[in-house]
């Protein structure tokens, strides 16, 4: 089911309500889900969903929410994160997983 949010407070407030609970925070190399201190690695999670929300006025209102699962550490969360020049920092390993989308949504 393909979802359009006008907002990103909408996304993240629907993702959570759809199980997507904990907070996560991007790292370097890994995701890190907050709650339990746990770091997940590009191979420990999937993307099941991602959303992009553009500024009208500002370039550098771009941000990206996405909706991040892993079994192997039973995680189920919200990261997000702005787009563009700020990713420089990360690791190969982490700018290839997140650039890899199942489904891709713009709103």
């Amino acid at each position: 089911m393909s979802r359009n949010y006008d907002t990103l407070s909408e996304a993240v407030n629907d993702l959570q309500a759809r199980g997507y609970s904990d907070e996560l925070t991007l790292r370097e190399e890994c995701v890190v889900c907050n709650g339990s201190n746990t770091s997940l690695h590009p191979d420990d999670f999937t993307i099941d969903e991602f959303h992009r929300f553009e500024g009208e006025s500002n370039p550098s209102d771009e941000s990206i929410v996405y909706a991040i699962s892993s079994k192997k550490h039973n995680v189920k969360g919200v990261l997000v994160n702005a787009f563009g020049p700020e990713a420089s920092s990360l690791t190969q390993a982490m700018v290839a997983k997140l650039a890899t989308h199942p489904r891709q949504r713009s709103s």
